[in-house]
C-alpha cells in the first residue's frame, strides 16, 4: 500500500480526529516529567482484560479507520484507596485494524497492518513497545464534554510512541475496590509532537491530506 492510501491511521493507539481542516487536539502536551512513586499495594495488570484502542480519520471525517493494541505488561499502585502511581506497556506488534473500517473493495485490513508495523509508521522493528507511565493523579472538578463517562480524575503520564516520551495530562474514570483498580479515558493527541508524520515534509500531500489528531481509548484493569 502506498503512503497515501493509509493516511487513516496512526496512533497507538489510538478514537478521533478532526472533522475539518483545523486540527482540534487540546491534550495537555509538555516534556517528560519524573514519574510518580510507587506507594502502596501493586496491583498487575490484567492483560486480558485491558485494551487501547485507536481511531483516526482522513481530513474532513472521511474513510475513518480503528481498531486495537494489546496491552502487554503493567502494574497500578493503590495507597490509601487511590492511585498514586502505575504504568503499562503496549504490544504494537499486536495492533489490529477493524474490518468493519475498512469499506473500499481495493483495500485489506490485513495489508494496513502491514503497513503500520513498517518503517513508515511505527517500524516495530525498531520500536516493538510504547508505554505509559503515571506522573500524577489528581481530583477533577469537572469533565469536559469530550471526556470518557463517568471521568473523576485528571491523569498526567509519560506517553512513548516511536521511541519519543512526552508528557499528556487527561481526565480519567479512576475506580479503586477492593484488590483491583481501574483506568478508563478517552483523549486525543497531535502526532506531529511525537515526530510522527507521512510524506517528507509538510508539503507533502501524504501529510497534509490527513488529519495530525488522533484520539487515544485506554480501558486498563488490574488485580491483586
Amino acid at each position: 500500500m502506498k503512503k497515501i492510501s493509509v493516511i487513516a491511521l496512526v496512533g497507538v493507539g489510538l478514537l478521533a480526529a478532526s472533522c475539518n481542516s483545523k486540527e482540534k487536539s487540546d491534550t495537555a502536551v509538555a516534556t517528560e516529567q519524573a514519574v510518580a512513586e510507587s506507594k502502596g499495594e501493586v496491583l498487575a495488570v490484567d492483560t486480558v482484560a485491558s485494551v487501547v484502542n485507536w481511531k483516526a480519520f482522513h481530513k474532513g471525517g472521511m474513510a475513518p479507520r480503528w481498531g486495537t493494541l494489546a496491552v502487554k505488561s503493567g502494574d497500578i499502585s493503590v495507597d490509601g484507596g487511590q492511585v498514586s502511581a502505575g504504568n503499562f506497556v503496549i504490544d504494537m506488534n499486536s495492533i489490529k485494524v477493524d474490518p468493519a473500517s475498512v469499506t473500499e473493495k481495493d483495500k485489506k485490513p490485513g495489508d494496513l497492518e502491514a503497513h503500520l508495523k513498517n518503517p513508515d509508521f511505527f517500524d516495530v522493528a525498531k520500536n516493538p513497545t510504547s508505554d505509559f507511565k503515571i506522573t500524577s493523579v489528581s481530583d477533577l472538578k469537572e469533565a469536559p464534554k469530550d471526556a470518557v463517562a463517568g471521568a473523576n480524575k485528571n491523569v498526567s503520564g509519560n506517553l512513548t510512541l516511536s521511541g519519543k516520551t512526552m508528557n499528556v495530562t487527561f481526565p480519567a474514570k479512576v475506580e479503586v475496590a477492593e484488590n483491583s483498580a481501574a483506568i478508563q479515558a478517552k483523549f486525543t493527541v497531535n502526532r506531529a509532537d511525537w515526530g510522527i508524520k507521512f510524506g517528507t515534509s509538510e508539503a507533502d500531500p501524504a501529510e497534509w491530506m490527513i488529519s495530525k489528531d488522533i484520539e487515544i481509548g485506554i480501558d486498563v484493569k488490574a488485580k491483586k
